[in-house]
């Protein structure tokens, strides 16, 4: 296995830059994976491919506004973005900037003072603030986009699923941005039932794997939660025959983590799960409880087009882009949805 296997081409074009109105206007790809097969669809007719009894499993994580900009006691400016909190005062951060050795103080523009505690890999830091950073975060932080889109969001909470509840992400669960209340009702009408954990986001899900052996590659860890409300739901719906559906592959990384730490006895069934996971799916993982999935689509060379090419298979997954990309979908976080059946 190389990392070549999972890299594909992308016109520019293709990126999208904004969220479509409304949510639900999306476009969907349907996969079978049985046969390979193909389906074009819209978003808000997923219900056509759903059954009653079918398990829907959410991430309600929230994304911060954890991209910070702070001055040096010189003037100079310097980014943060806010990864994961390590106590109450004190962040794992991306910084941008120079001289930001330990002891280095700064100020962050409408918030308070802050202090460089350690030095980690690249551009990594320990930064400690002066008091807690949250309360600041209405009118010093900003929600962090995806690199690749360039056109400026007027609407913070389009990069926010509309049933997140959880702050803690450095990037949306965007395979979720395409629910609308109005649709996730009508499921339910439908008689499928809805779950959620809580995977927060962590921006090395979306780097790129550099190693050419992906299995030299070292995955970052996320901290999740499956409740013991959502581990019943899951076992109960498996018990009945019915599907779980993950959405996104965040969920499904936290359902597999549960099901991996599970004592349950069967391989269908798990316990509740709170904490770091770790978790690389890559081609060969056996999934224990996810039947079908529902996601954005990735970039190439990422853990993410592997973790879905474990699901269904890497040729029919980079067969599925392909098609993908001839009938002019939307890629990336803002993009179109493919369903995996």
């Amino acid at each position: 296995m190389h990392i070549s296997d999972f890299d594909y081409d992308l016109p520019p074009e293709l990126i999208a830059q904004t969220p479509l109105e409304p949510r639900d206007a999306s476009r969907l790809l349907v996969l079978y994976r049985e046969t390979g097969a193909l389906e074009h669809s819209c978003f808000r007719d997923i219900g056509r491919y759903l059954r009653r009894g079918d398990l829907l499993v959410l991430n309600r994580t929230r994304v911060i506004p954890a991209r910070l900009f702070a001055r040096k006691p010189t003037g100079g400016r310097v980014e943060l973005l806010l990864l994961h909190r390590e106590d109450l005062l004190t962040w794992e951060a991306l910084a941008g900037g120079k001289g930001l050795a330990v002891g280095k103080h700064i100020r962050v523009e409408g918030g308070p003072e802050a202090e460089i505690v350690e030095v980690l890999d690249g551009s990594r830091r320990l930064v400690r603030f002066a008091e807690p950073i949250e309360p600041y975060f209405p009118r010093a932080g900003h929600v962090p986009l995806p690199p690749y889109i360039h056109t400026t969001l007027t609407d913070p909470e389009r990069y926010q699923t509309v049933y997140a509840r959880e702050p803690g992400s450095a990037a949306a669960p965007t395979a979720g941005l395409h629910f609308t209340p109005r649709l996730l009702d009508e499921l339910l009408a439908q008689g499928i039932k809805i779950a959620s954990v809580t995977l927060h986001v962590g921006l090395d899900t979306f780097a790129p794997v550099t190693e050419e052996d992906p299995l030299e590659h070292r995955i970052h860890s996320e901290w999740c939660q499956v409740s013991d409300e959502t581990a019943a739901m899951v076992n109960q719906a498996r018990s009945q025959g019915g599907r779980i559906i993950a959405v996104g592959t965040t969920s499904v990384r936290s359902l597999e983590t549960a099901a991996q730490s599970s004592t349950a006895g069967r391989p269908s069934s798990i316990n509740a799960f709170t904490g770091a996971t770790g978790l690389y799916i890559l081609p060969g993982y056996q999934f224990h409880l996810v039947d079908a999935m529902l996601t954005n689509f990735h970039l190439p060379r990422s853990t993410l087009i592997m973790l879905v090419s474990a699901f269904a298979g890497r040729e029919r997954i980079l067969h599925a882009y392909e098609i993908a990309k001839r009938e002019k979908y939307r890629f990336y976080s803002f993009g179109d949805a493919m369903l995996i059946l």
